[in-house]
């Protein structure tokens, strides 16, 4: 589907954001990164681009993290939004324009409820207030599931108080052992998951905005009932166009904190550099699954490192002839569903003919230019400041190796090195780590 704006160049872009109830994973980062280089991308042509990227900072799963740590939910969940908003500026992509708190929008979310209870799309009952599903005829229209096959993921949760076993909490009367709880017409209690984001987006973007992204896996139910909801209650769609980002997967099981086969983000920045990260991010359409797996990052790093040791060789100032087309194919790439490995293909096309020139001198301008566009412009970086972290890993599993006397190891953790743009120099004190130079020095 075409994006179409309501207003043009105006372009509003809300993306579902983590539920803070642990450090953030690196499935948790595909979304932050795709709607970050998404917005860069869609102001470079020109729109003026609005990025909303909530923070859920209320859920039953915060609660059961914050008991099981012996800490208040509030503080728990606070902890954890300044670890993940740590976390992801170490990409360098900037932050989105809004980051809002369902703890801070409980006005909205509230009143938002009483227009469903006043059209009969919703209703009360001990407390808690639930979405009629059956009162929405078009409901499922975003999964295109079956209505009767459908499962709100809530267990028995209130299946005393639903009128139908479909229907879906929108509020929550507060129960013992909560510690956060607020008032409501209600009674005190506190937001239902799907509300929450229905209320942030309108608060900050309106209704018939023009896109709304996040993990495939919130289809259903989470953004089936955001849509329902907001249609119901304001009788125009909530979002124009649907951006779904697959998952990242570990031995093709989906990363989940809950299933607990994560890596944490933090951990893997350390490991492997953002660079390395972006590269992997950008090598798969953001609509596909994604494994995660040391193949592949050893992909990506070699990937930035081709790039970054062509990088070293070119001047300042404007690209030859032959670059605008291939720009233009790097450009339509992203233009098309925001195809970042056909762009990236693109690119090392680029980096081939510079490679390749006979010129004594190729201007290294368009390249900056799409480099910038993947959060990658880095790659360009000469600045001659201290080694990154994967370079310090290599280099010290490099010594290790030597002191194993397993030299073909060695030379080739010294490859890897070169191809991040470090090489290692031995001498009288030990291993130095330097920047690459930009051809191999003479004999």
């Amino acid at each position: 589907m075409p994006l179409d704006p309501e207003v043009p160049p105006r372009v509003r872009i809300y993306a579902c954001g983590p539920t803070v109830y642990g450090r953030v994973h690196v499935g948790n980062a595909r979304p932050f990164v795709v709607f970050s280089l998404l917005k860069r991308f869609l102001a470079s042509e020109g729109y003026s681009v609005t990025l909303v990227a909530n923070i859920t900072d209320i859920n039953d799963k915060i609660y059961a993290a914050a008991l099981q740590a012996g800490v208040g939910s509030a503080a728990l969940a606070m902890q954890m939004t300044t670890a993940y908003v740590a976390d992801t500026d170490a990409f360098g992509l900037g932050r989105p324009d809004h980051e809002p708190l369902a703890s801070e929008t409980i006005d909205g979310i509230v009143e938002l409820i009483e227009r469903l209870v006043e059209l009969g799309h919703a209703y009360a009952a001990d407390g808690d207030v639930y979405f009629a599903i059956r009162s929405y005829p078009d409901y499922g229209e975003l999964s295109h599931r079956d209505i009767d096959q459908m499962d709100q993921g809530e267990g028995g949760e209130g299946a005393q108080r639903k009128r139908d076993p479909l229907d879906f909490a929108l509020w929550k009367a507060h129960k013992d052992g909560e510690d956060t709880h607020w008032a409501s017409p209600w009674g005190p209690g506190r937001p239902g998951w799907h509300i929450e984001c229905s209320a942030m987006a309108e608060e900050l973007l309106g209704v018939d905005f023009e896109i709304h992204g996040g993990g495939s896996d919130l289809i259903f139910p989470h953004h089936e009932n955001e849509a329902a909801q907001t249609r119901a209650a304001r009788g125009k769609p909530l979002t124009r166009l649907w951006m779904h980002v697959g998952m990242v997967r570990i031995a093709s099981e989906k990363m989940s904190k809950s299933v607990g086969n994560v890596f944490v983000l933090s951990e893997a920045l350390q490991r492997h550099g953002p660079e390395t990260l972006l590269m992997y991010f950008c090598g798969a359409h953001y609509r596909q699954p994604m494994e995660f797996d040391d193949g592949r990052l050893q992909d990506a790093r070699r990937a930035a490192g081709r790039i970054r040791e062509a990088a070293r060789r070119l001047t300042d100032g404007p690209s030859p002839d032959w670059s605008p087309p291939l720009r233009e194919r790097f450009l339509d790439a992203l233009a098309g569903d925001f195809n970042t490995p056909r762009a990236l293909a693109v690119l090392f096309e680029w980096v081939r003919e510079a490679n390749s020139s006979e010129s004594a001198s190729v201007g290294g301008a368009d390249l900056r230019a799409m480099l910038d566009l993947l959060g990658l412009v880095s790659l360009m970086d000469r600045d001659e400041g201290s080694a990154p972290a994967a370079a310090t890993a290599l280099s010290d599993a490099r010594e290790r190796a030597r002191e194993q006397r397993d030299y073909a190891e060695a030379d080739r953790l010294r490859d890897e090195l070169r191809l991040l743009g470090w090489e290692v120099r031995d001498g009288p004190d030990g291993p130095e780590l330097l920047p690459a130079c930009t051809k191999p020095p003479a004999t």
